[in-house]
């Protein structure tokens, strides 16, 4: 008997429009706190996009029928990277992919796919912290390897799909700053990139703990973590992760201010994935059909 109930309230919820196959690229009435943003190269390649989906729901366990799309362009990436690296891209080289979840309470859980070369779990963990934001899982591919410099932007842009919240634009460029340093650091030294996020990480704790955007401080605290952690980094490149961690340590109140309104979404139930919300409704139907 429960199995037939199940199958008539599964034959509704398809007659009411709520099945979408997976990989449509439909959003009209997402529900989900799923958010995939993709690099416009990968998003006009259906074999790359595809790659890309699977990977998406094989590592993140979830269907991506409901998921919020969101297409990074070489302007998006452009705008940041011009007043960081003063690197330019075409349109033709944006592959970066990331996807978001904001369905479990749980603190910040970042993967990142082997074909991203230069950016790593720690790094962007350590960016993202800066702009407030510890929960979600989020996870980084590409059809191609990339750096995945560029992803950073495509992540902060999934969360503020996912909660409907703007992250000041402050707060997103000294991320992106952070992210676009560590990588300058890695590429110019023979020091690994766990080691400059661990210097990175530290340091910011340490800046925080003072209260301080003094230069000359801050210069001194990476100096003596470096030092204390046995890392050898050169002088421009401990000015470099300093002047990163005064633009972060500036915009604090800013990023306090979206940490806060991104716990509130995590923790309102809004996050709740789509097919919890059907199933929940099932399992509430059966009770009240014992």
């Amino acid at each position: 008997m429960k199995g037939k109930i199940i199958g008539i309230i599964i034959l509704i919820i398809i007659a009411g429009g709520l099945f979408i196959p997976i990989g449509s690229s439909s959003n009209s009435g997402t529900d989900s706190s799923v958010a995939v943003t993709y690099g416009e190269t990968t998003y006009n390649n259906n074999n790359y996009k595809s790659m890309v989906d699977q990977y998406f729901e094989n590592n993140g366990n979830i269907n991506l029928n409901k998921a919020k799309e969101t297409v990074i362009t070489a302007s998006d990436v452009n705008k940041i990277s011009s007043d960081i690296s003063q690197r330019t891209y075409n349109s033709n080289q944006i592959f970066s992919c990331a996807m978001v979840d904001l369905s479990s309470k749980n603190n910040l859980d970042i993967d990142v796919d082997s074909s991203i070369t230069t950016v790593t779990p720690s790094m962007y963990k350590s960016a993202l912290e800066s702009a407030g934001i510890t929960k979600g899982h989020v996870i980084v591919t590409s059809p191609v390897t990339a750096t995945g410099e560029s992803a950073l932007a495509g992540v902060m842009k999934g969360y503020e799909t996912a909660t409907g919240q703007v992250i000041p634009e402050k707060v997103k460029d000294a991320a992106n700053n952070e992210i676009y340093t560590q990588s300058e650091v890695v590429n110019n030294s023979n020091v690994s990139a766990d080691d400059v996020a661990k210097v990175m990480q530290e340091a910011k704790e340490e800046v925080a703990k003072a209260n301080t955007t003094d230069s000359q401080t801050i210069i001194n605290i990476v100096n003596n973590i470096a030092s204390n952690n046995n890392i050898q980094i050169s002088n421009n490149d401990i000015n470099n992760i300093a002047n990163s961690i005064q633009e972060t340590q500036s915009v604090q109140d800013q990023a306090s201010q979206y940490k806060e309104q991104l716990s509130n979404f995590v923790n309102s139930g809004k996050a709740q994935n789509i097919f919890d919300q059907i199933m929940n409704t099932i399992q509430s139907f059966l009770s009240q059909n014992r």
